[in-house]
């Protein structure tokens, strides 16, 4: 494939799918990101008999089904709707882009204001934003979502109150738990009359309304696999888990998906045993982001994954690498310590940038990624 990525200006959906190379690609929007065990077996199942039996967790905190034969499209659907995991029409599935803390407890205030959020936005006079403009719901005690991506975000103050906030803009405005939804779709219309994306406008040089004068506090620390009040936080490289893997965690309790491409098993006192899971906190496969690439992906130019397996023991902790198959750099927006970005002629490697940013070298093949790659993080 020659020239430039397609950038296709929309996120796939349950209801509007997206043909990659192998198959279509349906991807589930868990209500409040969580899936009970009877939706996470039906989802394994459904995976393997439409699908390629192959499930991503995006960095929405979505799932994501792969290699959906377009005869089982129908057959699929069907099945998601009987589970309950979809929504009623295409309109509402669009503007439906929650992140909710998977950190919180049942019943508390994220809970209850995703909830208002996601009502609010299915009704007619919702925000009519792009399928990628985003919302997150983080207003427990410490933020742990500010580096997923969302356009607008409720959080904590220092002091315990609510903020809106606009995408990475440093100050929130307060607010009460009765006004939080109304305040953020508020912003939404706002953003909206401004251009589309919160973070082009932001950029752009345009200036918040009046009232964001409260300096956010800072995000915790990204979260690892490990035990949590909230339950067991479990990894798998590079978010892809397999339907078998997916049904075996249907036994051990509700699910809450994750923007790490991690899952959070509701409730569990104890780290699962599997050989599809990353449960070890320093794993360097954690450090490492790669898309599905060739020849999953149409427009990459080079498998991603096995070259990433093989780097993953030279990346030390406190790096990263992104290995993108090509520019558009899906699986991580933003800036990794080394970036291998795959092109017609070889692998572009990059530091300090994301997959689109000027190499310093080009044209590296798999055989020389592991000296360059070691030079780079030193």
């Amino acid at each position: 494939m020659n020239g430039a990525p397609r950038i296709k200006g929309w996120c796939p959906g349950a209801l509007r799918p997206m043909m990659s190379g192998d198959g279509l690609i349906v991807r589930v929007r868990p209500p409040l990101g969580r899936l009970n065990p009877h939706q996470v077996s039906g989802i394994a199942a459904l995976a393997t008999s439409c699908g390629n039996g192959i499930v991503d967790l995006s960095n929405r905190a979505n799932v994501q089904l792969r290699g959906v034969a377009a005869g089982r499209y129908e057959v699929l659907i069907d099945g998601l709707r009987a589970l309950g995991v979809i929504d009623p029409d295409v309109t509402v599935e669009s503007r439906r882009n929650i992140l909710v803390t998977p950190f919180r407890n049942a019943g508390n205030a994220n809970e209850s204001l995703a909830e208002e959020l996601a009502s609010a936005l299915a009704a007619t006079d919702a925000p009519d934003v792009s399928a990628k403009f985003g919302y997150a719901v983080d207003a427990g005690a410490t933020p742990v979502l500010q580096a997923a991506p969302a356009d607008i975000r409720l959080e904590r103050g220092a002091d315990g109150n609510l903020l809106v906030c606009a995408g990475a803009h440093r100050f929130g405005k307060p607010v009460t738990d009765g006004e939080a939804v109304s305040q953020m779709l508020t912003l939404a219309r706002w953003s909206l009359g401004h251009g589309t994306r919160m973070f082009r406008v932001l950029t752009g040089g345009t200036a918040l309304p009046q009232g964001f004068t409260v300096p956010r506090q800072a995000a915790a620390p990204s979260p690892k696999p490990g035990l949590y009040p909230a339950g067991a936080l479990v990894g798998m490289a590079f978010g892809q888990i397999d339907a078998a893997t997916l049904d075996a965690l249907a036994n051990l309790g509700a699910l809450r998906v994750t923007p790490w491409r991690m899952l959070l098993i509701e409730g569990a006192d104890k780290l699962p045993l599997h050989p599809g899971l990353i449960c070890d906190p320093e794993d360097p496969l954690l450090r490492i982001a790669a898309c599905v690439g060739a020849p999953g992906c149409a427009q990459a130019h080079a498998g991603t994954r096995a070259v990433a397996r093989n780097l993953a023991r030279y990346v030390p902790a406190g790096k990263t690498l992104h290995v993108a198959g090509c520019a558009k750099g899906c699986a991580l927006p933003r800036a990794a310590s080394v970036t291998l970005t795959a092109t017609a002629a070889g692998f572009d490697l990059i530091r300090n940038a994301t997959a689109d940013a000027a190499p310093e070298q080009t044209g590296l093949q798999p055989n020389d990624l592991p000296n360059y790659l070691q030079k780079a993080l030193s």
